[in-house]
């Protein structure tokens, strides 16, 4: 027979270990392709921490001398949550850039996307972070680049 001080101590040790298990992510995602004198591409990311959750996607186009560019990111979950997109330029040479954090004191997920054209190539980098007190930060990252 195991006495119960035994097994009380064992359960207790169970149950402290799985508050140390830390929830967190970060996934990143590319893709591009070009053919004569047109080019897309683009990227994207998420992270989550605790509650916490942002995201960032950013995709561009260019054929002949027209192009489109469209960028946006969302973050959710904390008590401070930001997220802001802009795209400058105009033709051929647009640079979109979308930033998303959400935070909750120590618990932090972050994302970031930055997708340009520029002389009939399309290049888009992202990158995802997520962070819970007690470990250090998981990070993802993709680049894409058509003309390379």
């Amino acid at each position: 027979m195991i006495p119960f001080k035994s097994i009380f101590l064992a359960s207790a040790l169970i149950a402290g270990t799985g508050s140390l298990v830390l929830a967190q992510s970060a996934s990143t995602v590319g893709a591009g392709s070009s053919g004569g004198a047109a080019a897309t591409g683009g990227s994207g990311g998420s992270a989550a921490a605790g509650g916490t959750s942002a995201s960032t996607l950013g995709v561009g186009g260019t054929s002949g001398g027209s192009s489109a560019l469209g960028t946006g990111g969302s973050a959710a979950g904390g008590t401070r949550d930001r997220s802001s997109s802009k795209i400058h330029g105009n033709g051929s040479n647009m640079h979109g850039m979308s930033k998303a954090r959400a935070q909750d004191k120590g618990t932090w997920s972050d994302s970031k996307t930055h997708t340009k054209i520029h002389k009939g190539e399309v290049s888009s980098r992202t990158k995802s972070m997520a962070h819970e007190p007690g470990g250090p930060p998981v990070k993802s990252t993709t680049g894409v680049n058509t003309g390379k």
